[in-house]
């Protein structure tokens, strides 16, 4: 599939995007992700007409981001809007216009952020008023600091939109829901009437994608463009409530899990460059008796590449766990069991956080390890960085998603306290309470994910420790946990890095390894121990407050750190190699897998616009006449 995806794959023309102008990249953008559509349709009618594994399942996928290299301005509709609109609407409003979005007959994008309030999403200020006379809901962005800003796609490329209002019924307010609007004529692409749409400029990454701002005025929409799964509003005005309100916020949970699958997949594939860097790069002679050697070969270099190596992988496997967790939960849903709810809520967000966060700055040191050469726009990390890095503010802003779990651990920790039932992830809250020896040291791997998991248990006694004492000294509970937010974030942090370890541990030496090859099983469990080792010692601050850790045992730290990479060096190159990404996927002067990395880099450099002419014109016009004028 990939060969037959790839086969008219420009690489010269990749290598020129970043001369584009704006609106050159954003024309790009579209006309590359439409063939991207054309041959999964293709791909589609040839192998199975009517199955959907191909066409549009495969569009935005991992292995097709080499394709949208200036971002796909519809990955939206179908990250997002497709889900949203399958779990949202009735199955009749679905087959209404639920499956024209699916079919790409019109395009459509999520409309939630608006330009004065993004995370707090109680405070959105778009508002949909119930008109009973005409059957229809009434839609207005009051002020500017309501218009909606940022989805993808909504400048120039979007003629629908799925957008999130306070609802409104007699002037009584009902809580947000999610409304279907059209906002572009489908045959004109023009704005409709009331409609005040536009791109919102030049970003630092997806530089493509075509984000917009949406204002709308009086815009009148049928009663039947509610999203009414869970929550009816009846030709009467009458108002059916849903049963819980967190299904509004449904679909944000499913893209919080692809947003950790990307984060992992983004971190690997600059893993895979800087790697095949470190194996062809040669400098500094270790001993000078001997040729300049591979970069790889020194210690500290090992430290830069291979640990994010390991990490990709762990938070690949808590993906697994999480999208697991979530197709459960969509099931129980279904039956009108919702109990699984604040559990997948609350990894959900913790997982985005710290898969986005880690996984950013684990591609920043991959670009430092790749040295001078790494900051060339052609070595292509620094658009997988800025890609990457955008996930920490969109779908729900970094800090503000800790505070919730941080919240999910307050209630985790005060039901342990009284003996009831904690959810799953949560278990070890309860564990801490009831056994003495939690807290020792061996140095195993299960200590040492039971001492993260102390140091995670801590850090919510802690927290709640001191909400109690504001909630007691007379602050009302939310402004206690406003002042509590520095512990609850902390608390939140540790708990998402214990269940990351208790993943990898859980899937490396659990009964799947009985499945694999031992020479599998073997590098699996190198890279496991080198995640656990170092994130131990990143972590020893929070570890040592609860685990009493000797001088000998944090040199045996040292030493076992030491010792996985070099156990590591050998196959690092085989590993990357494993995870499968093609040349023109990686599209990196650096990261090609023949190795011819230096002559790539200069042709790059070659073929850059400026140097076309020998002189250029402001030699003639500013250059010359200035230094001339000194004679």
């Amino acid at each position: 599939m990939g060969e037959y995806m790839y086969k008219d794959f420009d690489y010269d023309e990749s290598q020129q995007l970043y001369y584009k102008s704006h609106e050159d990249m954003c024309e790009f953008a579209v006309r590359s992700s439409i063939n991207v559509a054309k041959k999964l349709r293709q791909l589609q009618a040839q192998r199975n007409p009517g199955g959907t594994e191909y066409w549009p399942t495969l569009f935005d996928e991992p292995d097709l981001w080499g394709l949208h290299l200036a971002g796909n301005p519809f990955n939206v509709m179908y990250m997002v809007v497709v889900d949203a609109l399958k779990t949202q609407s009735t199955p009749e409003q679905y087959k209404e216009f639920g499956k024209r979005v699916e079919r790409f007959e019109v395009t459509a994008t999520y409309a939630q952020t608006e330009l004065g309030h993004s995370s707090h999403l109680r405070g959105l200020e778009t508002r949909a008023d119930y008109d009973r006379d005409t059957d229809e809901f009434v839609l207005n962005t009051p002020s500017i600091t309501a218009y909606k800003w940022w989805p993808g796609g909504l400048g120039q490329c979007s003629n629908h939109a799925i957008v999130m209002a306070q609802l409104y019924i007699d002037r009584e307010h009902k809580g947000l829901h999610m409304f279907y609007v059209q906002v572009r004529e489908e045959g004109t692409h023009e704005p409709r009437p009331g409609v005040h749409i536009g791109e919102l400029g030049k970003k630092m990454g997806y530089l493509g994608v075509n984000n917009g701002f949406l204002g709308l005025k009086n815009v009148r929409i049928p009663r039947t463009r509610m999203l009414m799964r869970h929550a009816q509003v009846n030709r009467d005005g009458s108002y059916v409530k849903s049963p819980v309100d967190a299904l509004t916020y449904f679909a944000m949970l499913s893209t919080r899990c692809i947003v950790t699958r990307n984060s992992a997949v983004a971190l690997a594939t600059a893993a895979t460059i800087a790697t095949r860097f470190s194996a062809v790069r040669r400098q500094s002679p270790i001993d000078d008796s001997l040729p300049e050697p591979q970069i790889m070969d020194h210690v500290t270099q090992q430290l830069k590449v291979f640990p994010e190596i390991a990490t990709c992988l762990a938070y690949r496997l808590a993906y697994d766990y999480l999208r697991e967790l979530f197709s459960a939960t969509s099931r129980d849903i279904d039956h009108g069991n919702y109990n699984s709810l604040p559990e997948l809520h609350s990894l959900s967000c913790a997982l985005k956080v710290m898969s986005t966060s880690d996984c950013a700055a684990g591609i920043e040191r991959l670009r430092l390890a790749c040295g001078g050469l790494g900051y060339l726009a052609s070595s292509n990390l620094s658009n997988i960085y800025v890609n990457t890095v955008a996930a920490c503010t969109y779908e729900g802003e970094n800090t503000v998603l800790l505070l919730q779990v941080g919240r999910f651990l307050m209630k985790s920790w005060y039901a342990a306290l009284s003996g009831a039932p904690v959810a799953p992830t949560a278990s070890y809250l309860a564990e801490v309470q009831q056994s003495p020896d939690f807290g020792l040291w061996t140095g195993s791997w299960s200590n040492l994910v039971r001492a993260m998991q102390f140091a995670a248990a801590n850090k919510t006694r802690l927290a709640f420790k001191s909400l109690s004492r504001r909630i007691e000294n007379g602050e009302s509970e939310r402004m206690a946990s406003s002042h509590t937010g520095i512990g609850l974030t902390q608390a939140a942090q540790l708990h998402a890095r214990a269940f990351v370890l208790h993943r990898f541990c859980a899937e490396v030496t659990g009964p799947k390894s009985r499945a694999r090859s031992p020479a599998l099983n073997r590098v699996l469990q190198q890279l496991l121990e080198l995640y656990l080792v170092n994130v131990t010692l990143s972590s020893l601050g929070d570890v040592l407050r609860v685990v009493h850790l000797t001088d000998e045992d944090l040199n045996k730290l040292q030493a076992r750190l030491e010792d996985a990479l070099a156990k590591l060096r050998p196959d690092a190159v085989a590993i990357v190699d494993g995870f499968d990404f093609g040349d023109k996927q990686l599209n990196s002067t650096l990261g090609f897998h023949d190795g011819n990395m230096l002559e790539r880099v200069f042709n790059a450099a070659l073929k850059a616009p400026m140097n076309r002419k020998s002189v250029p014109k402001s030699f003639h016009e500013h250059l010359g006449p200035f230094m001339r004028s000194n004679i």
